[in-house]
């Protein structure tokens, strides 16, 4: 939703920055996951850990370099970059992030306690989640919405920043705030 800050009425405008060459391109971040099985997936906005068809919340340990920070009774947890803070993440209560930081957001989602907010990290931090919950069906693994796989009932996924980065072409006409102000409906004025 905001990685085009470009609104359908301007495309020629922006199509003539582009062949001109007064467009920047901007390195984001991204995402890399892994299984116990070193399946990995990569993401440009997020990475779910999800309850998946299991009918309640489900127990999910996360730790920050090895060191336990806390097990969420949720439906999911979500890990995004600075860029995916205003996909899921934002519709879970996340921050709104400026989109060329390198950070790790972990959002629970509708978790049990409201006092379990979400949590920012530098991108050397790596991040584990066990899916703790027994007896029940496996939870679902998505990245970027698109592709997905279960994770069983005391297994773990890893996520980390990942080697590559997301290249976006940015328009020089264009930015940022404005694309906020206009997709999320604000509706404030400058008073001077």
């Amino acid at each position: 939703r905001f990685l085009s800050d470009i609104p359908v009425s301007s495309l020629n405008l922006a199509l003539e920055e582009i062949l001109s060459g007064s467009c920047t391109i901007q390195n984001r971040m991204m995402l890399s996951g892994t299984t116990e099985d070193e399946k990995q997936c990569f993401a440009v906005n997020e990475m779910v850990v999800h309850r998946g068809k299991n009918p309640c919340l489900i127990d999910l340990a996360i730790y920050v370099d090895g060191t336990y920070v806390n097990t969420f009774s949720a439906d999911g947890i979500i890990v995004s970059t600075a860029s995916g803070s205003t996909a899921y993440s934002l519709a879970a209560g996340g921050p709104i992030l400026a989109p060329d930081l390198e950070v790790l957001v972990i959002t629970p989602i509708c978790p049990h306690t409201i006092s379990n907010k979400p949590i920012v990290l530098m991108p050397k931090n790596d991040i584990l989640i066990r899916f703790l919950t027994k007896g029940c069906l496996p939870c679902d693994v998505t990245f970027d919405g698109i592709t997905s796989f279960c994770l069983e009932s005391g297994h773990v996924f890893k996520i980390s920043a990942a080697n590559r980065k997301f290249n976006r072409v940015a328009m020089r006409s264009f930015d940022y705030f404005s694309t906020l102000r206009t997709k999320l409906g604000w509706i404030g004025t400058l008073k001077v």
